[in-house]
């Protein structure tokens, strides 16, 4: 078999190029936050010539911070218990009943259709009806974010649905177990893998995310979740970048931690149910 070289140069050269753009803000990221402001003033991207902490202790001195801390812990613990518990239920109901009620399969189509509306088109119907409906708080964020978790969601567990056999559901229901005992002491423990990664997954948006805060609670510094306060480092440290990357830090390295110990269930939550038999 004749090798293609040249399409395999072109394939590693692309693989270092996209590296390059994913790990340098990440190094910058790093050595930014552990470098004084004389030394990032010299020479913004070189390695710090020790491992400074000041930056960190500044950060957490600051009062608002812990604030913004607990109000994305508070949010996202919120929204992830609302969503770990409805959208398995509203998979499961639409996975078992669209096969002989239609009006299912159109719920289904309309939940998937959120997926592929552009955020961009959303986001000028959802702050006028957010604003009119007096939600632009902290409770508002998290029914939109439930809301928005529905299309994912539902996609990844209808699908997951559809691999167990119906057969166990059947001798449930034989035993005397009714629908809802059926889900959760049958259905509902054999899809922990589709749930963990679910739960994985939307932990990282939302912990992460910024344009929803944005548009719902940066009218009331109060609400600001820890992407917003970062955002506005430009008013309150006039552009400290070494203090800003510093918090970049205490929102990066948790999210960091819990994806590298449960990628695993990421991935055997994301194949379980795409090869049968």
């Amino acid at each position: 078999m004749k090798k293609n070289y040249p399409a395999k140069f072109v394939c590693y050269i692309f693989l270092i190029l996209m590296s390059f753009v994913i790990i340098f803000p990440i190094y910058v990221t790093f050595v930014t936050a552990f470098k004084t402001a004389e030394e990032s003033t010299a020479n913004f991207f070189s390695l710090p010539r020790s491992l400074y902490l000041g930056n960190f202790q500044s950060v957490m001195s600051d009062p608002n911070f812990s604030h913004y801390v607990t109000n994305s812990v508070l949010i996202t613990a919120i929204s992830i218990t609302l969503i770990a518990f409805t959208i398995p239920m509203v998979s499961y109901a639409i996975a078992r009943t669209m096969a002989r009620h239609k009006y299912f399969t159109v719920i289904y189509v309309l939940i998937l259709l959120s997926i592929f509306a552009p955020f961009q088109v959303l986001m000028v119907p959802l702050t006028q009806l957010t604003s009119r409906l007096g939600l632009q708080n902290q409770f508002g964020l998290i029914l939109v974010y439930t809301a928005f978790a529905l299309g994912q969601g539902v996609f990844l567990f209808v699908a997951y649905y559809k691999s167990i056999p119906l057969e166990l559901e059947e001798a449930a229901i034989i035993d005397g177990c009714s629908t809802s005992g059926t889900f959760f002491r049958i259905v509902f423990p054999l899809a922990k893998p589709m749930t963990i990664t679910v739960v994985i997954l939307d932990v990282l948006w939302i912990w992460n995310d910024f344009m929803l805060p944005l548009l719902l609670l940066n009218k009331s510094a109060e609400n600001w979740t820890l992407p917003l306060y970062q955002y506005n480092f430009k008013s309150s440290y006039t552009f400290d970048y070494n203090l800003a990357f510093a918090s970049f830090l205490f929102s990066i390295i948790p999210m960091m931690i819990v994806y590298i110990c449960l990628q695993k269930y990421i991935i055997a939550g994301l194949t379980a149910g795409a090869v049968k038999g």
